[in-house]
């Protein structure tokens, strides 16, 4: 079975949505790293020295490389990715293999052959 890794940028009110659409996509799971910094096309506004921009999340998915476009097009259209600029960005990344699974490959191999 082959994996793809999909992190997600996600403002930190949106990540619950973002987890439960990718879910129903196909996701059997996810990691949450709390409270990411980053900047954008336009640099955050400060007032007297603090920052002013809104804590990220970066959701982390290992999902099977066949349902992987469909979750990563699910996490798009719920987190407003692509119409509305600054609310995050999702990309995928090949996995070339990963331990800890086996557990769950029965599951998504039901999956993927309903599926295809």
């Amino acid at each position: 079975m082959h994996f793809k890794l999909i992190l997600a940028f996600v403002e930190d009110t949106e990540t619950r949505a973002v987890m439960d659409a990718a879910r129903e996509a196909g996701a059997t799971g996810a990691t949450v790293i709390n409270n990411a910094r980053g900047e954008g096309l336009n640099k955050s506004k400060t007032f007297f020295g603090l920052s002013l921009e809104s804590q990220r999340d970066v959701v982390i998915f290992l999902v099977e490389e066949h349902l992987s476009r469909h979750i990563l097009e699910r996490i798009s259209e719920v987190g407003c990715f692509d119409t509305k600029p600054g609310t995050g960005i999702a990309v995928q990344l090949d996995v070339e293999d990963a331990v800890g699974v086996a557990h769950q490959v029965k599951e998504l191999s039901e999956k993927i052959e309903d599926s295809l």
